[in-house]
């Protein structure tokens, strides 16, 4: 499962080698500091909207990799299980926002002192 962390002044999503192939990316780091919001989401996987590019999706079951939807950009790592995620939104940078499940969205949320 990806790890979304914060170090120092830098928010980091690492992701399992698994992820990386299905997602077609690398992990991904961003300025804290480019942060608008970051929130928790009760059903992750209804959070990814849009065209995939490039990345692989399943309705329902799992959605990982770029999604576009109109001027926005969303990179996803998300499983239908758990449920629960952390949706992050960024002022700039390539991605308008980060979505990414977690088996506890509050306390990660909370870790990441934004």
């Amino acid at each position: 499962m990806a790890h979304l962390t914060r170090e120092g002044d830098t928010l980091w999503l690492r992701l399992s080698a698994a992820e990386k192939v299905e997602g077609v990316h690398g992990d991904l780091h961003a300025p804290v500091d480019s942060v608008v919001s970051a929130v928790v989401l009760d059903d992750a996987i209804h959070a990814v909207h849009g065209m995939k590019l490039p990345g692989s999706r399943l309705p329902g079951v799992f959605a990982m990799g770029t999604f576009v939807n109109g001027g926005q950009r969303t990179f996803a790592i998300v499983h239908h299980h758990p449920a629960g995620g952390v949706a992050v939104t960024f002022r700039d940078g390539s991605y308008t926002q980060w979505i990414v499940s977690a088996d506890d969205p509050e306390a990660l949320v909370a870790s990441l002192g934004l």
